[in-house]
């Protein structure tokens, strides 16, 4: 398994511990922080390090940020070139309030990183979900009870293939 441990830092997030053979880091958080000025080069990046490991016959999980419908529609070819079943899943936070309380109290885990503010995220550009998908809400449960919910799904899903 393979996954991109792009959204959270190696401290909080270690995919090692939960079974995956190879993490990549993102580069761009570290190079650039948490702006895209490095842009759609990162993501081809990662498409190609994807393809690339499910050739090879590895679970691939790409933990990254995909504001954009066009970011999602290369990961859906992605999983189409090779012939995978894909999970489109995206977490939310519902609750206005708890979302600017949890931005503005953020301590970045990057020395001289800086986080962004609560006008810079909601000024950012995001297209709303077109194609089927599943939604973790965090607003009002632990990161547990997301993984568990999420597991359930995909349980779910698997049983309902066979």
């Amino acid at each position: 398994m393979v996954v991109d441990n792009t959204f959270a830092s190696p401290y909080f997030q270690q995919p090692l511990k939960l079974g995956a053979d190879i993490v990549v880091h993102s580069t761009t958080k570290y190079i650039n922080g948490h702006s895209d000025a490095i842009g759609a080069a990162g993501y081809v990046v990662a498409y190609g390090v994807a393809a690339d490991n499910l050739r090879l016959g590895r679970i691939v999980v790409a933990d990254c940020v995909n504001p954009l419908a066009s970011t999602r529609a290369a990961w859906r070819a992605v999983a189409k070139r090779a012939g995978v079943a894909l999970v489109d899943v995206e977490v939310i936070c519902s609750d206005v309030s708890e979302h600017r309380r949890r931005v503005e109290s953020h301590i970045s885990d990057i020395a001289g990183l800086p986080t962004p503010t609560w006008s810079e995220v909601t000024a950012r550009e995001y297209e709303c979900w077109a194609e089927e998908h599943v939604v973790i809400d965090t607003a009002h449960a632990s990161v547990e009870a997301g993984v568990v919910k999420l597991h359930a799904l995909l349980l779910a899903r698997e049983r309902a293939v066979r």
